[in-house]
């Protein structure tokens, strides 16, 4: 998948990844996908999909704990402010053993 090649790569073009999200539409595609493509997002800091990641974080829980942790192990407040944001807007319908290790990871 190109998504997964492409999150090998140290670093990409604020243009390659605006290509991909415009040819792509990432966002619409299934969970997997999305999820590919919120860590493209964080990783690389595009913070023009940060919209994605908040949407991925809120509907598709499930998935989500992974993200969280990425979203905080790049010590930037913007994504570090993204995942409180989001742990705040679901941690009543979380599951509780996620939510624990989300806290955990945020706090």
């Amino acid at each position: 998948m190109l998504l997964e090649l492409l999150l090998e790569e140290p670093e990409l073009s604020v243009a390659t990844i605006r290509t991909l999200q415009k040819t792509y539409n990432p966002h619409k595609q299934d969970a997997e996908v999305r999820h590919r493509w919120c860590e493209l997002v964080v990783k690389h800091g595009y913070t023009q999909a940060y919209g994605d990641v908040e949407h991925f974080l809120v509907h598709d829980q499930a998935m989500g704990v992974y993200l969280y942790g990425e979203l905080m192990v790049h010590e930037d407040p913007e994504q570090q402010a993204l995942a409180g944001r989001c742990l705040s807007l679901v941690q009543e319908e979380m599951d509780q053993s996620a939510r624990r290790v989300v806290q955990e990871m945020i706090l």
